[in-house]
């Protein structure tokens, strides 16, 4: 049996742009993908802090330390220029291995600047 477990995960990360005409996807700071280790047209999920849209597409390269994060094509109605943003990369993993398995976050701040990494979420408490 095989689990799907979180992959990578860029928490906060605000949106630059929200493309319409552009064919599709979604343009993410290479320097970004590198550091949560989401691969160039890798299905990612977005979570939009904003207005509770959630949504699929796949990741594309965008310039190194631009900042940008570029929801394009029919997904640019599920966001806007400022939104907060968790995009999330998902894999599948078999059971045996899944406990020993932690994702790659990566907390970022308003200007789309890596602030902190991690690979455990902190446990919620009451």
């Amino acid at each position: 049996m095989h689990l799907t477990v979180l992959k990578a995960k860029l928490h906060h990360a605000r949106v630059t742009h929200a493309e319409l005409e552009y064919e599709g996807s979604c343009a993410i700071d290479a320097r970004l993908l590198d550091a949560a280790g989401i691969r160039e047209y890798e299905q990612i999920h977005i979570y939009n802090m904003e207005n509770g849209e959630r949504f699929v597409t796949y990741a594309i390269r965008a310039e190194v330390d631009s900042g940008i994060i570029s929801v394009n094509g029919a997904a640019a109605h599920k966001a806007h220029p400022g939104d907060r943003l968790i995009i999330c990369a998902y894999a599948g993993v078999a059971r045996e291995e899944a406990h020993a398995h932690h994702p790659t976050l990566v907390y970022l701040d308003a200007a789309n600047r890596i602030t902190r990494t991690g690979r455990h979420t902190p446990v919620q408490v009451a």
